[in-house]
């Protein structure tokens, strides 16, 4: 349905004889904003719908029609956040079980690929594999986006892959944060209940967007951009990041349990 809405503006653009920089510029909004709503990658709010029906002079077409922003079912359950994932200028993730997709290697990733449902054949595992290694190109850039991991510490202690893959894995981002790149903060066990605990949660902000937060659970994902919505997510994980270990204390534990894991390999 966000395809077909986005095709219709943009059969309503050209039939009009406007340029997205025109439309944007005539209905007051950003040139990228328009882009991403027309590749049917966001939808405007109520009042930028009513703008674009007043430059389009469409009615209110734009702004009856516009779908329900408060639950965006994900194609595949992560496509549409995989987009927006990769225009973000900040990602906040929460991981409730995995370390999350940005931050997998290889080795982790294909462990975690291995046991989904459906089974994937061969070729589509290493090509799954393959695109979730490509997501993390996005931290070849030394400053964008901004990423924080906040991770429960059952993170740390589920042995996905065995011994050596998980001392890998830990190592690895242990090491991006050293660099800078990252800031990883742990969930201690000894916190108990906290209230990022129900599910995964990605917060991601944008340079001429409203932020979207993206919500996972078993074969689904939701990506949400009601304002009203996105700030009590926004809230929630503040709350559960106060009661996180420091950075310092965070990474130490990250390198104890490494250390841990290489030591039941040999």
């Amino acid at each position: 349905m966000t395809m077909a809405y986005g095709e219709w503006l943009k059969d309503q653009r050209e039939h009009a004889g406007l340029t997205q920089q025109q439309l944007a510029e005539t209905a007051i909004m950003s040139r990228t904003h328009i882009a991403h709503i027309e590749a049917g990658r966001r939808w405007p709010s109520q009042d930028d719908a009513k703008r674009l029906d007043r430059a389009l002079n469409t009615g209110n077409v734009l702004a009856s029609f516009l779908p329900d922003r408060n639950a965006r079912p994900v194609a595949d359950h992560f496509e549409a956040a995989k987009q927006f994932e990769q225009q973000a200028s900040v990602i906040r993730e929460f991981a409730l079980a995995l370390v999350p997709g940005i931050l997998q290697t290889e080795a982790y990733a294909r462990a975690v690929l291995s046991v989904r449902f459906p089974p994937l054949r061969p070729e589509e595992r290493d090509q799954a594999v393959a695109t979730r290694l490509k997501r993390s190109g996005i931290l070849a850039d030394p400053v964008t986006p901004v990423v924080w991991a906040l991770l429960d510490e059952t993170v740390l202690h589920r042995p996905v892959g065995g011994p050596i893959v998980m001392a890998e894995q830990l190592i690895h981002m242990a090491d991006l944060a050293d660099a800078g790149r990252i800031r990883v903060h742990v969930l201690p066990f000894s916190l108990g209940a906290h209230p990022l605990f129900p599910s995964m949660v990605t917060l991601m902000w944008f340079e001429d967007q409203p932020p979207v937060a993206y919500v996972e659970g078993l074969h689904t994902g939701t990506v949400h951009d009601s304002p009203a919505l996105v700030d009590r997510f926004q809230a929630t994980y503040d709350l559960a990041l106060s009661d996180a270990l420091p950075l310092k204390e965070s990474l130490a534990l990250l390198r104890a349990t490494a250390k841990g894991y290489g030591h039941h390999a040999d």
